[in-house]
């Protein structure tokens, strides 16, 4: 029977006498709107709930948000968007919002406040910054969190002369970074991406869910629909790992291990792109190896100091990059009676050795050697079985033209889980040389860059502290050296800088070493500091190594009563635990109330055949007395009269942040927004500022993208059509081809100053670990707690990862997002679990060579046997984030900080060692060993339980609800 389709029920009654269907008229007062308008306009801007920099249509009704959906349009999300950008809405409505600018009145910790006026607020800033930047501008120290305005944050801090400046990279995934630019030019997440349309095998080593959430779900939701194998390396298997085809579940800090295990079967078998390796790496570069040389291990250089090959044709010396040379891999030089032979042929010999046989490392990594042997295969079928041929002629960086691009179609992505750890930096170099040795990078199939990258060492700066008292800094802060002559040391061979980076005990800390800027000042260690300035960086909880401690430092006197640390400035949009410790609050807005700028100057949101930026705009004014913190740093950098932040008269030279988007200019024509530039808008890359700019940004969506040309797309660093797009397009200033570093120099020279070469030395203390960590080709050693602790009293890895639904701390404070997450557990292995005793709702005292917790425990069987693990920064201080001081975050919720320190426990040498890679400084949060007990009785709350602290804005409501 047909029957007439009605809004609802009330609409219609039976007809009895022949059950018909008759309509009825509902009165107008009785009717409801079941499909309302959501909004009455969108407003495209971009996500900030993590770094994945989404975009995100936002549904005004009445002046208010009311909703948030993906960008259709936008070139990051293709309009998915997360549970975490969803609730968006929920962090701009936070009851945790600060509402003005604060100066202390109470003891530090407190959380006793006055509301002042922005006026005041940045008088007193500069009433504390302006004297020290006449008299040692080195005694500000100015670090930044998770914020995406780093070219800009630097530009502040250059300007005004301190060497102390960096975000948090040291603290997260500098060895990721540092070990890629070294390597290869460039590195995984915001340097480039898997070939996700081609690529038929896939590898991720140690991602937890909070990188690049949609970009990867995304990705591997196109692998799953094509059937490609994915291979997931991991000790917890969570998230993406959960649905890999195959999940290997490794033992923590062993992952390099593994990996040169790889190399070896590879090797072995023969199955390496010799091509590939001769015409875009330094495999055939030759090595010095005369045994008493300053030189020894240093390539053998012409005398336009160009390295050398032999040139497979004349088998004679070349320089690498002459048109008509091809290196033979194989070949040596003799010179006064002395070989001297290939990168690769080192490179063979070392990892063809017994040391990396599969069965010799399968105890060590948890992993079967006939199971790496299996891997290994399957890496080697793929790449050489199944390769990829595009009909897409291209021309070389020596002018060979070339008819089709062939493609290695195995991929790899890779983040924190290889990198946080003392032995992080190798590790990450030993999966750059098995993606390099397979001829995977930069081919179709395999990992591609995104503009701006890549770029090789040498065309990034050089780390500067050159300080004058008045002027600016000598240059950038942060950069990548090239020997020790560019270390930042004094004359007396002191550090510059007051996290110690750029020094011996870790030369190429390209990121600078958050973690360790309160404990060096606390210490005066290289020297006191007067103002710790931070932004978005909580470090008085869950961004330290060691939150009590930390706590401790913040709040300590001298003899004469006063703090250590005489001043704290810092910003933020919420009622952070850091808010507590400081002496000026400065109240950022949300993300949805602010100017941002997403440049290729810093962290773009660039697709690997796609250079892209974007912005953020105010979609909505603040409700309260709150500024952008760019914003205010133009305004206290105008107040300081800091060089580029003033014109010649003194006046401000920028009105706000949205200003200095559009009109500032790092060099001629290329400024911090690279589309629409010109007087006319169509300049990209380069071109004069143009004052409508961000209206065009505002027109499209909030981005701008500019695809790549098809001849362009691959083979970037050696690609004469890429070459000369990035030059146009401002990305570089002149052409820059270059071959993938196999074996990096740079660190060789490190190793020669440790064995007495040269001028500039180590101390003795650090000669032997310098000699044994900088090789210049790929190994792995024990993660230092691993040797600093016993393994039999603490026989258990611990570790943390962030869920796929959070990402800042601000995430577990979310009111959507709590309901998801509201308290953490940490998950113990089947063999843990059932030894001791453990029921659900049981509670266990976990101890590590620097603390003890005493926590909430859950089962999780696919778990690595040794291994327990927890979620990050959903454990919050009592008080904190205007949420009550009995929520479940506070109580039920804990930080495995407690347990982790910034050094390293005593080894009876009389000396303190920093509990970071020794490369790069990186924080080595992974490294951290435990022993396990239940906790008997159970306690009531997780411990340590801290005492409430006060808030500047008091407690939220019970509930969070808004009705538009």
């Amino acid at each position: 029977m047909n029957m007439p389709r009605h809004r609802d029920k009330l609409s219609c009654k039976t007809n009895q006498r022949n059950g018909a269907f008759t309509e009825m008229t509902k009165p107008e007062h009785l009717r409801i709107e079941t499909s309302p308008p959501v909004s009455d306009e969108i407003r495209k801007t971009t996500c900030y709930m993590c770094a994945c920099r989404c975009g995100i249509n936002v549904h005004m009704k009445d002046g208010q948000v009311a909703y948030i959906e993906g960008n259709r349009d936008h070139p990051v999300n293709n309009g998915v968007l997360c549970g975490k950008g969803s609730a968006g809405i929920m962090q701009h409505y936070a009851p945790s919002r600060l509402r003005a600018p604060l100066k202390r009145v109470g003891p530090r910790g407190s959380g006793e406040f006055e509301e002042i006026s922005w006026d005041e607020a940045l008088e007193i800033a500069a009433g504390w910054l302006a004297p020290l930047r006449q008299t040692d501008p080195s005694r500000m120290a100015f670090f930044t969190g998770r914020d995406q305005s780093q070219s800009f944050t630097s530009w502040f801090a250059q300007a005004y002369g301190t060497p102390n400046y960096a975000a948090h990279g040291g603290f997260c995934s500098v060895n990721m970074a540092a070990a890629g630019i070294y390597t290869m030019g460039g590195a995984f997440w915001e340097f480039g991406q898997p070939d996700w349309d081609r690529t038929k095998l896939f590898m991720l080593f140690g991602v937890a869910e909070d990188h690049d959430s949609n970009p990867i779900k995304i990705g591997l939701g196109k692998l799953k629909e094509r059937g490609v194998r994915v291979i997931g390396v991991n000790p917890i298997r969570s998230g993406y790992n959960a649905i890999a085809d195959e999940w290997v579940g490794i033992t923590p800090g062993t992952d390099g291990l593994f990996i040169l295990a790889l190399v070896h079967e590879l090797l072995r078998a023969g199955k390496v792109d010799l091509g590939y390796l001769s015409r875009y790496t330094n495999a055939g570069f030759i090595v010095n190896e005369e045994p008493n040389s300053p030189e020894k291990g240093l390539f053998l250089r012409g005398e336009n100091g160009k390295p050398q090959v032999i040139c497979r044709a004349t088998g004679q010396l070349a320089d690498y990059d002459r048109p008509d040379v091809m290196p033979n891999l194989a070949a040596s030089y003799h010179d006064a009676g002395q070989a001297h032979r290939t990168v690769f042929q080192l490179l063979a010999e070392r990892y063809l050795s017994d040391d990396y046989a599969p069965d010799r490392v399968a105890e060590r990594t948890g992993i079967s050697a006939d199971r790496i042997k299996s891997i290994a295969a399957e890496l080697a079928r793929v790449a050489f079985e199944e390769e990829i041929v595009l009909d897409q002629p291209w021309t070389d960086w020596k002018g060979q033209t070339h008819d089709k691009m062939i493609g290695r179609p195995v991929s790899f992505h890779a983040m924190r889980g290889i990198s946080a750890h003392s032995n992080g930096f190798q590790t990450c170099r030993a999966l750059h040389l098995l993606q390099i040795l397979l001829g995977s990078v930069e081919v179709p199939g395999g990992f591609r860059f995104k503009p701006p990258y890549p770029k090789p060492p040498e065309a990034h700066p050089k780390p500067h502290a050159g300080v004058t008292p008045g002027q600016p800094l000598d240059g950038p802060h942060l950069g990548y050296p090239m020997g020790p002559e560019h270390l930042l040391l004094d004359g007396d061979g002191r550090p510059k800088r007051i996290d110690k980076a750029f020094t011996w005990e870790n030369p190429m800390s390209a990121h600078g070493l958050m973690h360790m800027v309160i404990s060096n000042a606390h210490a005066g260690d290289p020297y006191k500091i007067d103002t710790l300035f931070m932004y978005m960086a909580n470090m008085a909880w869950n961004s330290s190594m060691n939150s009590s401690e930390v706590i401790r430092m913040l709040t300590d006197t001298d003899d004469a009563g006063d703090y250590v640390i005489p001043h704290i400035i810092y910003s933020d949009a919420y009622s952070s635990e850091m808010v507590a410790y400081a002496d000026l609050i400065l109240p950022d807005t949300t993300y949805l109330e602010r100017h941002d700028c997403i440049s290729l100057l810093d962290r773009p949101i660039c697709e690997a055949d796609a250079a892209a930026d974007a912005i953020r705009w105010p979609v909505v004014e603040p409700d309260r007395d709150v500024r952008g913190f760019q914003t205010v740093l133009i305004q206290l950098g105008a107040k300081l009269g800091l060089p580029g932040f003033v014109t010649d008269d003194g006046s401000p030279k920028f009105r706000d942040y949205a200003d200095y988007m559009v009109n500032h200019e790092r060099r001629p024509g290329v400024g911090p927004l690279a589309g629409w530039r010109g007087t006319d808008g169509e300049g990209r890359g380069r071109g004069e500022p143009n004052p409508s700019q961000i209206d065009r940004y505002i027109e499209n969506g909030g981005f701008w993208i500019d695809h790549i040309p098809d001849e362009a797309r691959f083979y970037k660093p050696w690609n004469k059509a890429y070459q000369e797009w990035a030059v146009d397009r401002g990305i570089f200033d002149a052409e820059a081809p270059y071959v993938f570093n196999l074996y990096v120099e740079p660190m060789r020279k490190f190793q020669l100053a440790a064995e007495g070469h040269g001028d500039i030395q180590p101390p003795d203390h650090l000669r032997a670990r310098i000699a044994e960590t900088m090789d210049p080709l790929p190994i792995w050693y024990p993660p230092f707690e691993d040797q600093s602790v016993d393994p039999d009293e603490y026989p258990i890895h611990a570790l943390t990862q962030r869920p796929m639904h959070m990402y800042h701390s601000w995430g577990s404070q979310n009111a959507w997002l709590r309901q998801i997450t509201g308290k953490n557990a940490l998950y113990l292995p089947t063999d843990i679990w059932i030894e001791h005793g453990f029921k659900d709702g049981d509670f266990a005292t976990v101890t590590s060579a620097h603390g003890s917790i005493t926590v909430p425990v859950a089962h999780h069987a696919a778990l690595n046997p040794q291994t327990v693990w927890t979620w990050n920064a959903i454990g919050k201080r009592k008080g904190a984030w205007a949420l009550d001081k009995d929520a479940p975050e506070a109580t039920e919720g804990f930080l495995l900080n407690h347990l982790i320190h910034e050094l390293l426990p005593p080894k009876g040498d009389g000396l303190r060692w920093a509990n970071s890679d020794p490369v790069t400084g990186q924080a080595a949060w992974f490294d951290l060993r435990v022993k396990i007990e239940k906790a008997e009785p159970k306690p009531a709350e997780s411990q340590p339980a801290h005492p409430p602290i006060a808030s500047p804005v008091g407690q939220g409501p019970n509930v969070v609800a808004r009705k538009i």
